[in-house]
């Protein structure tokens, strides 16, 4: 009796030595031939998933991961998603799958970019599945018009299947931070009575310059021009108004076309804002430096030169300019 018991504790300390040992074996086999990205469709049950990387060569055999599977079931349910598995064993790929830890796509709003372009890179991007309508857009947004300047520029991570309304909607409830942050902070008498206006000149700030240390003067000429009253005059918002009527250079005939958007044109702001502007931007339209100026003119070197008034403003034209044409 005692040897047969014996026999048996023996037997089952082998079988189990085995065991561990098959797995800790398993655990080092890697993943041959494999594309970095592998996507997992919905219903997707183990055995198939093993059959499908046995005829991609990935795995010699689905034999000893099937009874992998037998003893440790809770291991290998499979949650859909596109993952990435290059470099992994393939019981660290199954674990990844198991614990659904998705490959992190990433989409990027550039400071300056209009809605258009937003949209267009969110319709061409990898697994985003688009179900923007414009018409819908503000109500799904939560605004009461265009959603332009609302999308704080940034990076934001998606996985695969991720809608490009619920990108756009994080970007909107960043945007709503930022600028509810920067509005509490904003300095005394600006010529802006509401969060939106200033959405509105932080877009145009963007669009003038992209040289960062210049933004809080860029801001300090077109705060100074609406306390007194005078047209902007900022070629970025007729750009704006033109749309796909714009080739590329701008005229004297576009400055005097009239739309909503022409500050050659109109008083105060233009409608809406003109591009997605950054933290930055509208920091320096909330907080715009102390100046005299009233006008300044690109120099060709991506800065500008400032003037506090119309003599010296057309001396920089003709010397920034007219000078530069002349030459080319």
């Amino acid at each position: 009796m005692k040897k047969a018991l014996l026999l048996i504790i023996t037997f089952i300390v082998i079988v189990s030595v085995f065991f561990t040992h098959q797995v800790e074996k398993l655990k080092s086999l890697p993943l041959n031939n494999v594309q970095s990205l592998y996507h997992v469709k919905q219903g997707t049950g183990f055995n198939q998933l093993c059959q499908a990387w046995q005829d991609k060569r990935y795995i010699e055999s689905c034999l000893a991961y099937k009874f992998y599977a037998k003893l440790f079931p809770e291991r290998v349910t499979l949650k859909a998603g596109v993952y990435d598995i290059s470099d992994l064993t393939v019981l660290a790929a199954i674990d990844k799958i198991n614990k659904g830890q998705q490959h992190q796509f990433l989409f990027t709003i550039i400071e300056g970019e209009q809605l258009r372009v937003v949209l267009n890179k969110l319709r061409d991007s990898r697994y985003i599945r688009y179900d923007v309508e414009l018409t819908s857009l503000p109500r799904q947004l939560a605004l009461d018009s265009s959603a332009e300047g609302y999308l704080l520029p940034e990076t934001y991570a998606y996985t695969a299947g991720t809608s490009a309304v619920s990108i756009m909607q994080r970007a909107k409830s960043k945007m709503d931070d930022v600028l509810g942050k920067e509005w509490s902070n904003r300095a005394n008498n600006l010529p802006i009575d509401t969060p939106y206006q200033a959405l509105i000149l932080a877009s145009i700030i963007e669009k003038e310059t992209g040289y960062g240390p210049e933004r809080g003067l860029i801001s300090s000429v077109f705060t100074n021009r609406l306390h007194a009253k005078m047209r902007l005059q900022t070629d970025p918002t007729v750009i704006y108004g033109l749309g796909e009527q714009f080739d590329g250079d701008i005229k004297r005939q576009d400055l005097r076309q009239y739309t909503p958007y022409n500050t050659y044109r109109i008083n105060g702001l233009p409608p809406t804002p003109i591009a997605m502007p950054s933290q930055d931007a509208i920091r320096a339209a909330l907080n715009p430096e102390t100046s005299d100026y009233f006008y300044f003119v690109a120099k060709g070197n991506g800065q500008h030169q400032f003037s506090k008034d119309l003599a010296a403003h057309n001396r920089a034209v003709q010397k920034y300019i007219l000078k530069r044409r002349n030459d080319s």
